[in-house]
């Protein structure tokens, strides 16, 4: 067996995005990339990564609904192409933030009743530990409508044992008798940075805006906290899918300006 450490696939991974991230460097624009991580035993995390140019802060960014986005290896989508956070990926790109994007891991082909187990958590501590091991900047975790549940339960899980920089959560899961909604975890325990952003006029029965004072509260131990709430914008379709309101229709540059401001703030 060959032994040399570069053929490990950790090694080869971080030399394959040390070539891509040059290259991007080089030519001032940003690439993509689909990757695959290794997590847990014999299983692989599928990513879709893009670099911009000198990135200030890295976003990893997790869709809502079952989560399953059937990324191939040419970038494209087979599900989920209109989530919020997906549809806006090029402006967190355009605002200077390493972009990755989550699908679900080779184990299983979505995240419906995944997303607060342990299996779950071992994934995204992977990510987080790849993405800082190849850009030594900040990493945060985003997650819209089911997302916020991936992205919050990691942190609560992790917090400083690898866990994220900061975390940023967009039309936050606030009610639900089949699943464990935001303000019913341990929010108490994450200490970072953590930014809600919320439409007032959301009318998924899952995200009312009248419940986001349960989810603020439930946030008291963390370093810097904020909430972000919307008006404007155009609602289409079922309320709780990407074109509603819950999916900040017509104003995702502003939104996503606003979370990349926030993100970057000192």
């Amino acid at each position: 067996m060959n032994r040399n450490p570069l053929f490990h696939p950790l090694h080869r991974f971080a030399i394959f995005w040390s070539l891509l991230l040059l290259a991007a460097l080089a030519h001032g624009e940003a690439s993509f990339s689909v990757v695959d991580i290794p997590t847990r035993p014999n299983v692989t995390q599928r990513l879709l990564v893009f670099a911009p140019q000198n990135p200030k802060a890295a976003v990893v960014l997790f869709a809502g609904g079952h989560g399953g986005l059937q990324i191939a290896s040419d970038g494209s989508f087979g599900w989920g192409k209109g989530n919020f956070l997906v549809r806006s990926r090029q402006l967190f790109v355009d605002r200077g933030l390493l972009t990755v994007i989550v699908d679900a891991p080779s184990d299983r082909q979505n995240l419906a009743g995944f997303r607060q187990t342990s299996e779950h958590v071992a994934d995204i501590k992977a990510v987080i530990a790849w993405v800082r091991g190849q850009s030594r900047i900040p990493v945060w975790l985003v997650g819209t409508s089911r997302g916020t549940q991936s992205a919050a339960y990691a942190a609560v899980q992790l917090n400083a044992e690898g866990g994220p920089d900061g975390l940023v959560l967009t039309s936050s899961i606030l009610s639900d008798p089949k699943s464990t909604p935001l303000p019913s975890m341990r929010l108490d325990r994450i200490t970072a940075p953590v930014l809600v952003v919320h439409h007032e006029l959301d009318g998924c029965k899952h995200c009312s805006f009248s419940d986001i004072s349960l989810l603020m509260r439930g946030l008291e131990k963390s370093s810097r906290t904020a909430l972000l709430s919307f008006r404007d914008g155009q609602s289409q379709g079922d309320p709780c899918e990407a074109f509603a309101y819950h999916g900040f229709n017509g104003i995702e540059e502003p939104v996503v300006a606003q979370i990349a401001d926030w993100i970057l703030a000192k």
